[in-house]
């Protein structure tokens, strides 16, 4: 190879890594974006009704990409598997948006960014992965984290700090899951994971339905186009970028969930969540270069959708 074509192909690499890590800075924004206007719409109606509408927007939207894949839905493999992922996924986004009703979106998202932390415990324990020394003792620091953004002393922990918690922790379960469903085709498991809470909104119709304002729709629209499009972002992130790469960056959610908790609910991060954020970010990436270098699956944190 010339050294003219060693030096595009680097350029190309290089371009390909920034606009990796510009759609993952962007998914995790549309993300969070969407979780602020779910947060404003359970203020007034149903997470059922939510997950409804902002599902129904979603599927709709995701209709040529599921026809252009419609054959991998005949060839569907692991039909347990598949069936338990959605069932978490279901508990997982419910969880999220329930506790967001009493929680400041920052609190949440803390909870959620240990999933990597639950992960290598439930590895360890479903999956027989060998966990060393050295990432058990990131395991229990990420704990610490944990409680310290539970801060139980200052009588904050209750039933909404546990929703969040037990969201999390539904969440990491779906991930180890998604690790041996690792052979899917993204569309065919975005597409069940829209349609599950779209049938648990319809289950939940009788016990909570308010019919929205025309407004109040098109926030409804607006959240299931966002989930949608930051889907796109981060799985197009990760096809131009390696893993490694553009991961750490879906940290930035913390950021953006104190942007948006602060700009729309007046909502300010405690000390408390600052300081355990900080020690669960700084684990979880411990971690997550831990099983790189040992040349284990990632773990892809996608925020909640």
């Amino acid at each position: 190879m010339s050294i003219l074509s060693k030096i595009s192909t680097a350029a190309d690499e290089r371009t390909a890594r920034l606009a990796g890590i510009g759609l993952m800075l962007g998914g995790v924004c549309f993300f969070s974006f969407g979780d602020a206007i779910g947060k404003f719409l359970v203020s007034t109606y149903s997470v059922g009704e939510l997950l409804l509408l902002r599902a129904a927007t979603s599927l709709i939207l995701m209709t040529p990409l599921i026809w252009r894949s419609r054959g991998a839905f005949a060839l569907i493999r692991r039909p347990v598997l598949q069936v338990l992922r959605v069932v978490l996924s279901i508990s997982e986004i419910a969880a999220f948006f329930a506790a967001s009703v009493y929680l400041p979106l920052a609190d949440i998202i803390t909870f959620y960014l240990a999933a990597p932390i639950f992960v290598a415990v439930l590895s360890a324990i479903l999956l027989d992965e060998q966990v060393d020394l050295r990432r058990w003792v990131a395991v229990g620091v990420g704990f610490c984290g944990v409680l310290i953004a539970l801060h139980p002393s200052a009588g904050v922990f209750g039933w909404p700090s546990a929703i969040a918690l037990g969201g999390s922790i539904a969440f990491a379960v779906m991930m180890v899951v998604t690790r041996s469903l690792r052979g899917t085709p993204d569309v065919l498991l975005a597409s069940m994971q829209f349609f599950g809470t779209f049938l648990f909104g319809i289950v939940t119709l009788p016990f909570g339905w308010l019919t929205p304002s025309p407004r109040d729709l098109g926030f409804f629209m607006l959240a299931g186009g966002l989930a949608v499009f930051a889907s796109l972002c981060v799985n197009r992130s990760l096809k131009l970028a390696p893993a490694s790469v553009v991961v750490p960056y879906q940290y930035s959610m913390i950021v953006w969930a104190a942007i948006f908790g602060y700009l729309v609910f007046a909502d300010v991060p405690s000390m408390a969540t600052i300081i355990g954020a900080a020690v669960i970010i700084g684990a979880g990436l411990y971690i997550f270069l831990r099983e790189r270098a040992l040349g284990r699956e990632e773990t892809v944190v996608n925020p909640p959708a």
